[in-house]
């Protein structure tokens, strides 16, 4: 029981050690780099494995997860403000997206290695979000509306999974970005309290991974 007190006390001081100290001001960078600069690495077919035929013609095989986009901000005609919402709605819908992802990459995929790949992308892609929240990159905190308005067409009517083609690649990513107006970042005092907020997760993920799940099925 004592072992166990300590362990939590340490790791609020860890927290607690982490938000006292200021972080340095993120520098942006360069999102928008000459594309010749960049080291390839094609997928496509990689390992004789038909499935990942044409891999690269979505983003690039110098472009993996789709780092390098130029975003066109876009005008709307209402302005779109961010409000705040119950913190168990944002992580009911988030949940959803997560598992609407594995959904897609275990029943339209059946090598294990293309899911491997392709999910590997998925997650590289997501981290670069966080990078703009936190400004360490040049881009702006926002979406593109017009990529994100076709999540009602990954579904059929009977409840499955589409194949159609959405008639959009990797490269319009960011071409009609959409910035939500309202958010509290303070150049001044964001650095470290974002800093400090992300440097927690990493501590209850450390936490959390020491602990593992035991599998059930369910007849």
């Amino acid at each position: 029981m004592f072992a166990k007190f300590a362990k939590i006390v340490a790791l609020s001081a860890v927290v607690a050690g982490v938000t006292a100290t200021p972080l340095p001001k993120p520098q942006p960078v360069d999102d928008t780099v000459e594309l010749t600069s960049r080291n390839s690495y094609s997928f496509n077919n990689w390992g004789g494995i038909s499935s990942l035929s044409g891999f690269d013609n979505f983003y690039g095989s110098d472009n993996f997860s789709g780092e390098i986009s130029q975003q066109i901000i876009v005008e709307q005609e209402k302005e779109v403000v961010c409000h705040s919402q119950s913190i168990e709605i944002i992580q009911q819908r988030l949940l959803v997206l997560q598992e609407m992802a594995k959904r897609i990459i275990s029943e339209q995929i059946c090598e294990v290695e293309t899911q491997t790949i392709v999910f590997e992308q998925f997650h590289s892609s997501m981290s670069h979000f966080g990078s703009d929240i936190m400004r360490h990159s040049s881009r702006s905190v926002g979406y593109d509306s017009n990529i994100s308005n076709h999540y009602s067409s990954i579904m059929n009517s009977d409840g499955s999974l589409s194949s159609n083609d959405l008639g959009f690649s990797g490269a319009d990513l960011g071409k009609n970005t959409v910035v939500p107006s309202g958010s509290n970042w303070n150049d001044n005092s964001s650095p470290a309290s974002v800093g400090a907020a992300f440097n927690a997760t990493r501590v209850a993920r450390s936490n959390n991974n020491s602990t593992t799940p035991s599998n059930s099925t369910s007849h």
